[in-house]
């Protein structure tokens, strides 16, 4: 029971056009844009919504050769990942590791929130998932 008491986070979700995106999700169904990042070390820029009690992250790719333009380019639109806050990423991917669960991330890299891992999609049934520690816990 490694994740049952994480709450989601975010949810990821790709898109072509930021401004298009944000145009559809702020202008048009009322989230609230809560900040917006160009993260040229990871080749997208995301903005993320107020969705209540987590948020939504809208990321689009900068760089073509980016691992989000290749997951657009198959994929297109829609959802990219799940995110989980957890306590302790290390002692959790630890764990991960000790059940045999595939991850993207052996160590924790620093996001835009914190310190973050991805998990990969076959572990998750065809979805990808982040765990978060968010700086300060």
């Amino acid at each position: 029971m490694l994740l049952n008491d994480a709450q989601i986070d975010h949810v990821g979700i790709v898109v072509r056009s930021l401004n298009e995106a944000l145009a559809t999700y702020c202008g048009v169904l009322g989230f609230r844009l809560l900040e917006r990042v160009d993260l040229p070390a990871h080749s997208v820029e995301v903005a993320f919504l107020d969705a209540g009690n987590s948020a939504l992250e809208l990321l689009s790719p900068t760089d073509k050769e980016s691992g989000t333009a290749r997951f657009l380019a198959r994929r297109g639109e829609g959802t990219h990942h799940v995110c989980f806050a957890v306590m302790n990423i290390r002692r959790t991917l630890e764990e991960l590791r000790l059940q045999g669960i595939q991850l993207i991330d052996e160590t924790p890299r620093q996001g835009v929130h914190g310190q973050v891992a991805f998990v990969h999609p076959q572990a998750g049934h065809g979805v990808m998932i982040e765990l978060l520690q968010k700086d300060g816990a």
